[in-house]
């Protein structure tokens, strides 16, 4: 009877598992390592979370007004209660579900206007560094044109002659706020149009379609997402600015702006009323913009070495 051999590893072959762990364990660590994405991302989930379950959260209707409580201060003043937390606006209204449910309209707002105007400069963007030529003059013409003028001027007498309201606003941001995925993309198309799995692709015979959807797109999705971040950012600052002054979004509903704008009369006897608004919009583009900046250290590679 033979005893059989036991064939030993061949000395500096590793085993697949320990790379596919410290792969793993790699980027773990470098998630870890990444404060930027960590802060922003905790805190722009967290105001996600308050926007998503404020119907259940809120301690009151935020429409409900009661005028023998108008102006009530917050429950840190001598005179506050708790049973309006954050005091009360000029009409009696519960100023923190107010605040809740106006985290719903800017997040609205911010996704909204990053999808339409990712989808309008994403496409543009990539038929002008893919095919080239007139296509790329006429999209660079198109962006230059876009660039002369002035967003928020654009916005301002658009929204004056159709009028202010949630869904105008989103379709004259989304429509006006292109220019920087178009230029993006339009960039990072030419670099992975002229690597070589692309070149094997269409040597294979591959559709444009296909070498598009499925070469080229994947591979500029980082760039997408880092340039989505700051648009959804800028977009909520200027819904805030036209609801400012008074061509966003219109009352009664809870925008962040809005409540600025209507706490101005009373900024020097209740000051409170504008800076617990402010300091929310504030803290949302403050998360915003560190979980992008998060996000490029995170997927550029020259940023990670």
């Amino acid at each position: 009877m033979t005893t059989p051999t036991l064939t030993p590893p061949v000395p500096g072959t590793p085993s697949q598992a320990p790379l596919e762990i410290s792969a793993s364990a790699l980027r773990w660590r470098r998630l870890r390592r990444n404060k930027a994405l960590l802060a922003g991302g905790g805190i722009l989930l967290a105001i996600v979370l308050v926007a998503l379950f404020a119907p259940w959260i809120s301690p009151h209707d935020p429409y409900f007004q009661d005028l023998a409580y108008r102006t009530a201060p917050p429950v840190w003043y001598a005179k506050g209660t708790w049973l309006h937390p954050l005091g009360t606006d000029q009409l009696g209204r519960d100023y923190l579900s107010r605040l809740f449910y106006g985290a719903r309209i800017s997040l609205l707002i911010g996704v909204s206007v990053a999808l339409i105007s990712g989808l309008i400069g994403t496409a543009m963007g990539m038929a002008a560094g893919y095919f080239g030529g007139k296509i790329d003059m006429a999209v660079s013409f198109l962006v230059t044109t876009r660039l002369s003028m002035p967003v928020i001027l654009v916005a301002l007498a658009t929204v004056a002659i159709v009028g202010g309201s949630l869904w105008v606003v989103i379709l004259v941001l989304g429509l006006l706020k292109w220019d920087r995925y178009a230029v993006v993309m339009r960039s990072a198309t030419q670099q992975v149009r002229s690597l070589e799995y692309v070149a094997a692709a269409q040597a294979a015979g591959a559709s444009t379609w296909r070498i598009v959807w499925g070469e080229v797109l994947p591979n500029v999705v980082p760039q997408l997402i880092v340039i989505a971040t700051l648009e959804a950012a800028s977009a909520i600052l200027l819904e805030a600015s036209l609801s400012f002054l008074g061509l966003g979004v219109q009352p009664p509903l809870p925008s962040w702006g809005l409540m600025i704008s209507e706490a101005k009369a009373y900024m020097f006897f209740s000051f409170w009323l504008i800076a617990i608004p402010g300091s929310a919009l504030a803290l949302l583009i403050f998360a915003i913009n560190l979980a992008g900046d998060g996000l490029h250290q995170l997927l550029t590679p020259e940023e990670r070495a």
